[in-house]
């Protein structure tokens, strides 16, 4: 007996035309994609259904108590994402800082750096 198929929808963020995409699934595996007016679109949903990825944008605390503000330099698996706040809550940085510069490694075990959003003196 075949698996029962199964239908997910997508609201694509890659460019501003925001394409609605269904992507079918039978058995576990993709089957179909439609709704995309773009290639980017077809794997940005492939990538959201299979493992949906985002960046994480939080603060850090700086040792004189302010707040720096952070991003991880790329996306991590969204189902880490409380686990990587969690660690970062704990995390203190001595100034100055500039922009870009990496204020914590591997984040949550992904092998992702978390990057300064904003120098500060």
């Amino acid at each position: 007996m075949s698996a029962v198929n199964e239908e997910k929808s997508v609201t694509c963020i890659v460019c501003p035309r925001g394409c609605r995409i269904k992507v079918s699934i039978k058995g576990g595996e993709i089957i179909r994609i439609s709704g995309n007016l773009c290639k980017r679109g077809a794997d940005y949903a492939r990538s959201e259904v299979t493992q949906p990825m985002r960046v994480l944008t939080t603060t850090v605390r700086l040792e004189d108590g302010h707040l720096l503000p952070v991003k991880t330099a790329r996306p991590i698996p969204k189902e880490l994402l409380f686990e990587a706040v969690r660690e970062l809550s704990g995390v203190r940085v001595k100034g100055p800082i500039e922009i870009g510069q990496v204020v914590y490694s591997n984040v949550a075990g992904t092998g992702v750096d978390v990057v300064a959003t904003r120098s500060w003196n």
